[in-house]
């Protein structure tokens, strides 16, 4: 027996041994597979592999979290993916679609950039209209140093390739894995972890020194090499293929089994640095790149540092005419300021970073045959031609149907039914019409009129003039009912959930919902004995519903389906005005200045806010309890909340202060329970002025007796909640 368990001791050592070199020699192969660059065969891979699972089946203590084995996941996850949320926010990208737009995105860093730079240096102020203004400087010597403020650049450029995957971002703590989640909105992902763990080319484990907090932003891809054996496999197994790389990468990365994801062999690239906690300092964004590739993360080869804009330009249309030759997909590359500290000065919008832009590849066209226009109407009944195609293959999707936008480009392309038509997919999501292949045009062929009723309830179609929108007047029309219920209900509106298209097509059809308001007074005892509904699910419907309230004011804005107004545009009035009263009371000019805004979407606002109808779905929203203030900064997860010395007052600010930005000032007083609209009225507390600041407030504050104070006064005012 002894002589037994000494033998055993000896295999057990044996068998460490080999569990680490296979643990070592899979990782290899992972690492020059992910690569493009496999020395072994597949079978050989697999062989290696399931020799490693044998052993780690025997003897279990030799499991290892970081093993190629424990990629393969967790059990099937049946809870929704949780929230995650990212901070900072993982924006957008501005497009450049041609030269000319990446030309004019460069002179825009330009001038931001030399904004900062033409301020007189200290000791030699600016004083216009006296002989003191540049003292002994010479006429030339001015001139000079303009001119070289207005040359000052950005420096070098940091190009990539923009990926056609699905962006994420990977947090590690001491270098482990801890969490990974979707970009979602920007803010607010979805947690993945249990997924990207089974991505080979993301390292559980980072290699050499990493900081205590990291979190990177990338790409999840799929090359296409592993689409195509992916989908003979499902032809194989009599399963339908996926249409291209992207969708299929995007649906394997949400699958609650982990297990299912490990089968597709998805691949990422890493091209961001988004957060690190005591890790070195870096002056360009290429340096980050460096670092991050030293750490194990997969960067990818061809991100390239060039130093002027015509470098760049020769860059993007090499890579555009070698856009074919790569085993994965881009639809462009990414050019970015590389010096990070310009980068900090350029800022960001609501949307995108000032100081990045995606130069996109010309989308692809296709021709097919144009069957029929028709028109659909949407939630706010608006009347929207479309057109019915002969299925074609686009932009990587089966194409069916595809917009025509309106009455007027149907009329200045002048496609008609029969027509064979060149169909784009515009922005790679939008399939549109460009226009007809003239000489293959059927004889007796004539142009089509936009019709003169409603599809859907009859009713006369309406078309406003100087607009090119066409619309159903009609309020009740069934669609529009349906559609802005649907909208309202939605996951990025007030999220609802348990109340789907065919249920609520059901309520309205059985009169249980006329309208939005209607949802916060359903009779759920009648739902409940209606075929498909249960204690349960009745219950889930009537708490999803009660929660829905909370949301804040950018939510609501955007539900109510308000045109021009969509999530960024909802955020932007919310944060603007504090409340939906100070909304319904801003004048053209008021919301005018909202950021992003302008006077066509301002009209638009104040036109919804102003019908009568509207005044009193918000009224009713208001008795339902729904929450019409802004979210105050400083709130849930964001520390001790300040006291709260204005609440219930309303100030406004106008002009440049010299302490406070303009955002600044606003969010000091949401932050402090007041509200910040953009336009004064007779409920303004006060009205804080800087220099040149608005006429038109300043006329308003003095006849309708609102205090105007300084910034001084604007400080005691935030201290103490009292004017001077």
């Amino acid at each position: 027996m002894a002589g037994a368990g000494n033998a055993g001791e000896g295999a057990g050592a044996d068998s460490a041994a080999r569990v680490r070199d296979l643990q070592a020699l899979l990782n290899h192969h992972s690492a020059l597979y992910y690569e493009g660059r496999p020395e072994i065969p597949d079978a050989d891979f697999d062989d290696l592999l399931n020799e490693l699972k044998a052993l780690e089946t025997r003897h279990p203590e030799l499991v290892h979290p970081e093993s190629p084995t424990q990629r393969v996941g967790a059990p099937p996850d049946d809870t929704v993916f949780a929230p995650v949320r990212h901070d900072p926010p993982m924006m957008s990208l501005h497009n450049a679609l041609d030269v000319t737009e990446l030309r004019a995105w460069n002179e825009r860093v330009h001038r931001a950039l030399a904004v900062g730079r033409d301020r007189p240096p200290a000791g030699r102020p600016a004083l216009p209209g006296t002989e003191e203004a540049c003292p002994a400087e010479s006429a030339e010597a001015a001139t000079e140093e303009a001119a070289a403020a207005e040359d000052a650049g950005p420096g070098d450029y940091t190009v990539e390739l923009k990926f056609d995957g699905l962006a994420i971002s990977v947090r590690y703590v001491d270098g482990v894995l801890v969490r990974a989640a979707t970009r979602g909105d920007g803010r607010t992902g979805e947690d993945v972890t249990h997924s990207v763990r089974t991505i080979a080319d993301i390292p559980i484990r980072l290699s050499g020194p990493a900081p205590p907090i990291l979190e990177v932003r990338g790409e999840v891809i799929l090359r296409l090499s592993t689409f195509d054996r992916l989908n003979a496999r499902r032809i194989e197994r009599g399963k339908k293929s996926y249409v291209n790389p992207r969708n299929a990468a995007a649906g394997s990365l949400r699958q609650k089994d982990a297990r299912v994801t490990a089968e597709r062999g998805l691949s990422f690239w890493c091209y961001q640095l988004g957060y690190a906690e005591g890790g070195p300092a870096f002056g360009s964004h290429m340096q980050t790149l460096d670092w991050l590739a030293s750490l194990g993360l997969p960067v990818n080869e061809h991100a390239a540092c060039l130093h002027d804009l015509a470098a760049v330009e020769a860059h993007v249309a090499d890579y555009e005419r070698r856009r074919h030759e790569f085993d994965y997909e881009f639809d462009g590359l990414v050019v970015k300021v590389d010096d990070l500290a310009l980068q900090t000065q350029l800022g960001v919008d609501a949307k995108a970073p000032r100081w990045a832009v995606a130069y996109k590849f010309p989308p692809e066209e296709r021709s097919t045959k144009l069957l029929d226009i028709e028109v659909s109407i949407g939630p706010s009944g608006q009347a929207t031609p479309f057109a019915r195609l002969e299925p074609v293959f686009v932009g990587g999707v089966t194409v069916a149907t595809a917009t025509l936008h309106n009455e007027d480009q149907v009329a200045a392309k002048d496609v008609r039914p029969g027509d064979t038509v060149i169909v784009r997919r515009a922005g790679e999501v939008i399939p549109e019409v460009v226009g007809p292949v003239l000489s293959e045009r059927p004889d007796g062929s004539e142009p089509w009129s936009f019709p003169r009723d409603c599809p859907v309830c009859g009713e006369a179609l309406q078309r406003a003039e100087g607009i090119s929108a066409t619309q159903c007047v009609n309020y009740s029309c069934p669609r529009q009912i349906r559609g802005r219920i649907e909208h309202f209900v939605g996951r990025a509106a007030m999220d609802i959930e348990f109340l789907g298209e065919r249920n609520i097509d059901r309520f309205v059809t059985e009169g249980l919902l006329k309208d939005v308001v209607g949802l916060y007074s359903l009779d759920f005892e009648q739902i409940e004995q209606m075929k498909g509904f249960g204690k349960i699910s009745v219950n889930n419907l009537r708490q999803s519903i009660e929660a829905s309230k909370q949301q804040p004011l950018s939510r609501l804005l955007f539900a109510l389906s308000i045109p021009e107004i969509g999530q960024v545009n909802a955020q932007m009035l919310a944060a603007a005005f504090g409340d939906i009263e100070n909304i319904q009371e801003a004048d053209d000019e008021a919301l005018a200045e909202v950021e992003g805004f302008g006077p066509i979407i301002a009209a638009s606002v104040r036109a919804w806010f102003d019908d009568a109808h509207n005044r009193g779905l918000i009224e009713g929203l208001r008795a339902a309890g729904l929450r019409m203030e802004a979210e105050q900064p400083g709130g849930e997860g964001e520390g001790e909340q300040l006291p709260q010395t204005l609440a219930g007052m309303s100030v406004v600010v106008s002009g440049t202060l010299e302490v406070f930005s303009r955002d600044g000032a606003k969010q000091a007083i949401l932050a402090r329970g007041g509200s910040a609209p953009g336009s004064v009225s007779g409920r303004t507390t006060a009205l804080v002025v800087g220099a040149d600041p608005g006429a038109s407030k300043l006329r308003k504050a003095e006849s309708s007796g609102v205090p105007v104070i300084d910034e001084a006064a604007f400080q005691q005012l935030l201290e103490t909640g009292q004017l001077p």
